[in-house]
């Protein structure tokens, strides 16, 4: 048996002895939220990146931008206290984006692990949840880079861990990661390093559903969770149940950059470039980001498919 088959057992069987199966889509994490966050930035059109808009492009509804999202944590994406209105600064770039090309924004909920072949089958425009741009995706992907990505480490309030910012620092740990994601990656490649200076063995866990997680921490069953930073950092301040001990970018030991996702070729990544570059310079992007704290991401400027993290 493999080292990722063992580690995958090991997460299985601690799902299961809490929890039951549950499906992939996140729950919806029903918040009160101030006036301006549930009211989305409306913003003009952009004529100069309306015409970088191939004319042979063909929405997927004509009219709207057709855009997957993944409603679940926050300040990314969920659904306000009505549990039917999707909130959070994806959603709000989203509709930057739309208002931006003159179009209707459709919001399609999704689980993560479908938006590229979404994306690629043409079932979306673009996807815009969170997703850093690697050069393996480069291959089947355009991005429009708007953020940049950072990852951290969260440990229960009480936990003795006080520091984990390199590879040795997760030896013995049971560290809670989402599969499929470039975090789970960097953690592997960290227990992989440690293994060959025979360190202590690291378990990692795999938990679909928030509350699972929650519990899986609280408990002891896990000793830290890594994830993007602005979901936990917005999640210790309102629950007040865990820390940060450590934060890095998501392409360690490389940058990564946070973009939409569009069909490869497709034309539209240079458009979408346009329109986030002419809303950062009349600061509607900034107002974006500063109502989900997530300034200290902020991008200098919107790139159409920079060089991205190399492929393992």
């Amino acid at each position: 048996m493999t080292y990722r088959s063992r580690i995958f057992g090991l997460a299985i069987a601690s799902l299961l002895s809490l929890s039951g199966f549950f499906g992939a889509t996140a729950q919806a994490q029903e918040v009160d939220l101030s006036p301006e966050q549930k009211d989305r930035i409306r913003v003009e059109q952009v004529e100069a990146a309306i015409k970088l808009i191939p004319a042979d492009y063909k929405f997927v509804t004509p009219g709207k931008l057709t855009v997957a999202s993944v409603p679940g944590r926050l300040p990314f994406a969920a659904y306000a206290t009505d549990n039917k209105t999707p909130v959070g600064s994806e959603p709000d770039i989203a509709q930057l984006v739309a208002d931006s090309l003159g179009l209707e924004l459709e919001l399609v909920p999704i689980a993560w692990a479908d938006w590229p072949l979404g994306v690629a089958s043409g079932r979306f425009d673009a996807a815009i949840h969170n997703i850093t741009v690697t050069e393996e995706r480069k291959e089947k992907f355009d991005f429009s880079t708007y953020r940049n990505d950072l990852l951290g480490f969260y440990v229960p309030l009480e936990s003795k861990v006080t520091s984990i910012t390199k590879p040795e620092d997760v030896a013995g740990l049971k560290v809670i990661v989402s599969s499929g994601t470039n975090q789970e990656e960097i953690l592997l490649r960290w227990i992989e390093a440690n293994n060959a200076k025979g360190l202590p063995a690291s378990e990692v866990q795999y938990y679909d559903d928030e509350a699972v997680l929650d519990v899986a921490l609280q408990s002891g069953r896990a000793d830290a969770y890594l994830g993007p930073n602005a979901t936990s950092a917005f999640k210790a301040a309102k629950e007040k149940k865990t820390k940060l001990v450590g934060t890095f970018s998501g392409g360690w030991p490389q940058t990564a950059e946070i973009a939409v996702a569009t069909r490869k070729g497709s034309g539209l990544a240079d458009a979408i470039t346009g329109a986030l570059n002419e809303q950062r310079r009349r600061g509607n992007y900034a107002k974006v980001l500063s109502r989900w704290n997530l300034s200290a991401e902020a991008v200098a400027e919107s790139r159409t498919n920079p060089t991205g993290l190399p492929k393992s």
